[in-house]
């Protein structure tokens, strides 16, 4: 019998949960360091009591910077099996986090079937969800019928809920008045944004954010507050909109660990490089160090079709700056619904990106893998190369569509190879080159 409700209130009484004691193993951290972080609210462990297969991560920026990935079907691509191939592809690959973004059809079997069988995090945006749930079109929606929902997404096992508390009318004046390049990017953000211009009343999940509260901690639902003015363009990146917004959020998430709720704080979005560290910071300062979660940031706007690249630079500064986790972004960002090729490149670029920031911002044993590949290089051991591989299947492959006539050297540099020629050099043998 669980004497406690979240994750955070377990820590807060110095109760050793099971979910505590597997990330503690997988952060090489101790019980007791986690929990502190756990306590304070500056980790999350994203678990719903309702996900039993899950396999339970850490988020927060002094552990491993975790990978989510957005899935679901749309009005144009709507055959959930083929999300379901996806699922099990980032899973296979390493993602940490699914997150169910569908806009078409009855999403609550596949929602649940992800809750029963996919052991990553699962997250939900249920503002997407409601007008599909209820078959009405926003306007007709109440207050209610969104909290409702959210009801329904914690009961079905979600570990993670996106809600865009941060926006209230005042933002509607904010917004008319600065007038931004791209307007509100964020598709929940402007769904809320849609609802209070249509119907004249305050953001219902801003408005009812004791209530939602209430029914997080029954279920343990982290809240990822969602950041309706994230910017959409590098013209409109730490504008007055996304910052205001910010500041708010910061207010929000007191109020949800006032109750042992736990919070991750999303953020940008199109950012400049030289803009990001100095984001990551502010966010730290104004939300106590609650988790950034953060899309990208995409460091330019003009490479549709490579945004997997541009998310990727900006996330590996934004990781290494302070974000704890990073959503991933694929080649068909802003073009279409991603592919199951898609979806690996997603995967492998953000993957890249979080290593190489944990490296940088000195993760327990991030780097020792980077040495096992520097060891198998020095001996020109191929195998074991792959095993130390981000992708070893693209790795074969490529050595294998282009073979060397000797199999210590690669097609590249044939018996040219530094390597050889210094093992050869440093044990006295000859060299042959010709």
């Amino acid at each position: 019998m669980r004497n406690y409700a979240t994750q955070m209130e377990a820590a807060r009484k110095g109760i050793v949960t099971k979910e505590l004691e597997t990330v503690a193993k997988k952060e090489r951290m101790t019980v007791e360091e986690l929990m502190t972080l756990v306590a304070s609210g500056k980790v999350a462990i994203c678990a719903n009591k309702n996900h039993a297969c899950i396999d339970p991560e850490g988020v927060g920026s002094m552990l491993k910077t975790k990978i989510n990935v957005n899935l679901g079907v749309s009005r144009d691509c709507k055959d959930y099996n083929v999300e379901m191939e996806k699922v099990m592809e980032a899973v296979n690959m390493g993602a940490h986090a699914i997150m169910d973004l569908s806009s078409h059809g009855d999403t609550v079997p596949f929602r649940r079937k992800l809750t029963h069988e996919c052991p990553a995090m699962i997250g939900t945006v249920p503002v997407y969800d409601s007008v599909i749930h209820y078959q009405r079109d926003l306007d007709t929606l109440t207050a209610r019928d969104f909290i409702d929902v959210i009801r329904l997404h914690a009961q079905d096992g979600v570990d993670f809920v996106t809600l865009h508390c941060g926006i209230t009318r005042k933002t509607i004046e904010q917004v008319k008045k600065h007038k931004r390049k791209m307007n509100i990017v964020s598709r929940g953000g402007s769904l809320v944004f849609a609802w209070m211009c249509m119907t004249g009343e305050e953001n219902p999940f801003y408005e009812y954010y004791d209530e939602i509260l209430d029914i997080c901690r029954e279920y343990d639902v982290t809240i990822s507050l969602g950041d309706a003015c994230r910017p959409g363009c590098l013209a409109d990146a730490t504008d007055v909109c996304q910052i205001e917004e910010l500041v708010r959020l910061g207010e929000l998430t007191k109020r949800a660990w006032e109750k042992d709720v736990q919070v991750m704080v999303e953020g940008p979005g199109h950012m400049p490089m030289d803009q990001i560290a100095a984001n990551m910071k502010v966010q730290q300062s104004i939300c106590q160090g609650a988790p950034f979660y953060v899309l990208g940031p995409l460091v330019t706007d003009i490479a549709p079709g490579y945004d997997h690249i541009t998310s990727a630079i900006g996330g590996a500064i934004a990781a290494a700056s302070g974000a704890a986790f990073l959503c991933y972004v694929t080649p068909a960002e802003h073009l279409a619904l991603p592919n199951v090729e898609d979806v690996k490149q997603g995967i492998i670029a953000s993957k890249i990106a979080a290593h190489a920031a944990d490296i940088a911002k000195g993760v327990r044993g991030a780097r020792e893998i980077d040495d096992q590949m520097a060891d198998a290089r020095k001996a020109l051991d191929w195998e074991a190369q792959w095993a130390c591989s981000i992708d070893p299947e693209t790795a074969k492959r490529i050595r294998e569509e282009r073979k060397p006539e000797h199999e210590d050297t690669c097609s590249m540099c044939g018996k040219f190879c530094a390597v050889r020629s210094m093992n050869k050099a440093l044990a006295g043998e000859h060299i042959d080159i010709l």
